[in-house]
């Protein structure tokens, strides 16, 4: 069954009733009315234009990326521009491969934890940097119908450009939740029952030999760092991934889908 892309609860109807920290925790998440979004590639595009949630500011298209889209019987809901590749090549680094389609768009809203299924599963990272990274977790992610990925504000890359392109699509399908506080947002998904997991390498327990449970957050830390003190200290447990090989550690995207296969063959 194909994932659904992740659409904003409606509020229609609903009067803004003031509560304490709720207010505060929806201005930080508000973005400022310039920040665009950037992203290209065939797949990052077209699965961008199917998620009735994303609001388009510009589509640009080479002749053959219009086409295609005709061909495939797509309708973007903006017109594209057609334009020379090498019109796209100016708006990226050399090393893009944006097959003929860039749009820019407005940033998808970050829902608060509070809507988060409660009985689901849902990926921390704790200050993971690398844009390459984070992309291919939210691809594995959608993977898995992960709930949300929840992340830091600072010391985390932008929802756009290459992090688009290595998501493939599924920064269409997985929200991202983005928190001042990460320890904080630990306990806030601890108070509705989530159990939180932290990946240690260290660890004394095999992730694979907990007991796991859902609703679910899987906390995984920088490579190198791992997690920091206090967000394995607000962690309900630390397992490691037991590796038979020489080498005992991966790099975080795949122990990422590793702890999520194990993760949902467990709590399935």
């Amino acid at each position: 069954m194909r994932a659904k892309p992740w659409q904003p609860k409606s509020r229609v109807g609903h009067r803004r009733v003031p509560q304490r920290g709720r207010d505060e925790r929806h201005a930080r998440h508000r973005r400022e009315p310039d920040d665009t979004v950037i992203l290209y590639g065939w797949h990052t595009v077209i699965a961008a234009l199917a998620n009735p949630a994303r609001r388009f500011r510009r589509l640009l298209a080479t002749e053959n990326a219009v086409r295609r889209l005709a061909d495939e019987g797509i309708t973007p809901p903006i017109a594209p521009e057609v334009v020379r590749p090498d019109a796209i090549d100016r708006q990226l680094t050399p090393d893009a491969v944006h097959q003929g389609l860039l749009a820019e768009a407005d940033p998808l809203p970050s829902p608060p934890i509070e809507d988060l299924p409660a009985d689901g599963l849902v990926l921390v990272l704790d200050q993971i940097t690398d844009p390459h990274n984070v992309g291919a977790i939210l691809r594995t992610a959608a993977a898995f119908a992960v709930n949300a990925i929840v992340t830091t504000a600072r010391h985390s890359p932008e929802a756009t450009g290459v992090l688009a392109k290595s998501a493939s699509g599924a920064l269409e399908l997985v929200p991202i939740v983005i928190v001042q506080n990460l320890a904080r947002a630990l306990a806030e998904l601890k108070e509705r029952g989530f159990l939180v997991v932290g990946l240690d390498g260290n660890a004394p327990d095999d992730l694979a030999a907990a007991q796991l449970r859902r609703p679910l957050a899987l906390v995984l830390g920088a490579e190198g760092k791992g997690l920091r003190q206090l967000t394995a200290a607000t962690c309900d447990l630390l397992a490691r991934l037991d590796l038979p090989g020489a080498i005992k550690s991966l790099n975080v995207s795949n122990a990422a889908a590793l702890a999520l296969y194990i993760a949902d063959r467990a709590t399935a």
